[in-house]
């Protein structure tokens, strides 16, 4: 039977787009689905303030009546404009094991890559690197992260079928915190902060973080600048983001170094495992969703790393200690015994330096593709 292509279309399309990886992995153990209506918003144009400077579309890939696979292609303007590159992304790629599926989701993208006058497709990348993105490579029996992309052993098969070929590699580390604070890292952790004038933010309630978070993506935008295909997040999108995570984190897990004049100097964001309440929702807040989420929020032996930055002009003067010291103590009182890294770029060696003094293994790899058009 012949694929047919079907662009999205208003929103019942739309929900069809979003929940087709739950049918997918109905029934696997490692997928983590997402929350539907944050992936409704993120993909809506009048939610996403990202459509101020990107272009979408999104199609559904059908064979006998039946969604066989989805793809979204995303045209980032300041990507082209900050990056010199005239590359248009590809996400939110799904599909079953079967070749002629993905040529026809691959071949969709491309046309309209080059109807725009773009010169190549790589992914699968979001709107921006607050987005899930990476194709996972390795590691297709470890639980996934809600930060995270699960798929198939099949998806990179497929891929370089269709002719895409490596461009950047993510590595991820499950790492075990240690059973009492290290001195080492203590001492360490003392001596910067005395010779550089820093102070970690001492706060008991998360509202009490909101006059820092726009220094906090401020360091962010600054920070992450250079890393792959990074592309600043404008005032809206920052907006939105403290509006839809700053009252739902527990400060504890987010320690915030302030230089002499009270400025944000260094930030680590990091929460309570969210994995096995995700797959508990399927996807749904409501009606129990909520009620597992805030369960793994109150009482969990596993923690996910988000983010962690620290001030160019801070940089290399072992200010990450403060932070490692500030979450170990914190994954020690939380009885803690696993953290997962989340992506970092392979190439980031500065990033994998902060687990040298602990228990890791390398897990997961994942890989962002590309395909030259011309």
């Amino acid at each position: 039977m012949a694929v047919e292509i079907k662009e999205v279309s208003g929103r019942s399309d739309l929900k069809k787009f979003v929940k087709f990886p739950c049918k997918l992995y109905e029934g696997n153990k490692y997928f983590v689905p997402p929350l539907f209506f944050d992936e409704m918003n993120t993909l809506r144009r009048d939610k996403n303030p990202a459509f101020e400077f990107c272009e979408a579309k999104y199609w559904l890939a059908f064979r006998d009546g039946k969604i066989t696979g989805r793809i979204a292609g995303i045209l980032n303007q300041k990507y082209v404009e900050q990056w010199k590159n005239r590359y248009l992304r590809f996400g939110w790629i799904d599909f079953i094991d079967d070749q002629q599926v993905a040529n026809t989701l691959f071949d969709t993208v491309e046309n309209w890559a080059q109807s725009k006058g773009m010169t190549a497709v790589h992914g699968p990348l979001g709107f921006t690197d607050m987005d899930n993105e990476g194709t996972l490579i390795e590691g297709f029996e470890e639980l996934g992260t809600m930060a995270t992309i699960y798929n198939y052993p099949y998806y990179p098969k497929h891929l370089e079928r269709c002719g895409y070929k490596k461009d950047a590699d993510w590595v991820e580390f499950a790492v075990k915190p240690p059973q009492k604070v290290p001195e080492i890292i203590e001492r360490i952790a003392e001596r910067i902060k005395e010779k550089n004038n820093l102070t970690v933010l001492k706060i008991n309630k998360a509202k009490e973080l909101l006059p820092y978070a726009n220094e906090i993506f401020e360091v962010l935008n600054n920070t992450y600048k250079d890393l792959y295909g990074f592309v600043q997040l404008s005032e809206k999108q920052i907006a939105m983001y403290i509006k839809q995570y700053f009252g739902f984190i527990r400060p504890e897990y987010v320690p915030v170094v302030l230089d002499s004049e009270g400025k944000v100097a260094a930030f680590g964001i990091t929460m309570p495992s969210l994995s096995k309440a995700l797959q508990k929702a399927k996807g749904r807040l409501f009606p129990f969703g909520f009620l597992y989420i805030l369960q793994a929020m109150r009482k969990n032996d596993r923690a996910d790393l988000y983010l962690v930055a620290v001030r160019h002009d801070l940089q290399d003067k072992g200010v990450n200690a403060i932070l490692i010291h500030e979450m170990n103590k914190t994954f020690l009182k939380e009885k803690i015994i696993e953290v997962e890294t989340n992506p970092e770029l392979e190439n980031n060696l500065k990033v994998q330096a902060q687990w040298k003094l602990m228990e890791k293994r390398q897990h997961k790899r994942r890989r962002c593709y590309i395909k030259y058009l011309q």
